[in-house]
């Protein structure tokens, strides 16, 4: 087993390229069992015109077609932002083993805030959760974004 190794400096970066193409800075990366990134990718709604293009369902789709398969047991997910509900659900259907996540989001989250998806009983997965992971960073980067939007 690979030892354990944050990838979540290349989530940030992700998170900063979507803030610099005016989406929203979220930013996700997948990394599989050898602790290599099989995905990346940031928010694109904007960019994409779909409701559905949040980083962590962008970063699912690349690793499923990278890997051909539509789960993704043993992988993990390193994600800025707690995920929306939807995310979760995604990260759920996919298999995710864990989900690491920086800032948490008491707005919109669904996995420690809101809705909880994780525990609902419909949930057939349930990955493992780390919250907090370089939350500064993240927080910083989203207070910025919209700072400068208003």
């Amino acid at each position: 087993m690979t030892p354990f190794r944050s990838h979540m400096g290349a989530a940030l970066a992700e998170a900063r390229a979507a803030g610099a193409r005016g989406e929203v800075p979220v930013g996700a990366v997948i990394v599989g069992p050898d602790g290599r990134i099989v995905a990346r990718a940031g928010n694109r709604t904007r960019e994409l015109h779909d409701p559905t293009a949040h980083a962590e369902i962008l970063a699912l789709r690349a690793a499923c077609a990278e890997l051909g398969s539509q789960r993704l047991p043993g992988h993990d997910l390193y994600v800025t932002l707690e995920p929306c509900p939807m995310c979760a659900a995604a990260l759920a259907s996919a298999r995710i083993a864990r989900l690491y996540y920086a800032a948490a989001d008491p707005k919109s989250g669904g996995v420690a805030q809101g809705p909880r998806i994780f525990t609902h009983p419909q949930c057939h997965h349930v990955p493992e959760v780390y919250d907090g992971i370089c939350a500064r960073d993240a927080e910083a980067l989203l207070k910025e974004f919209f700072a400068a939007r208003r």
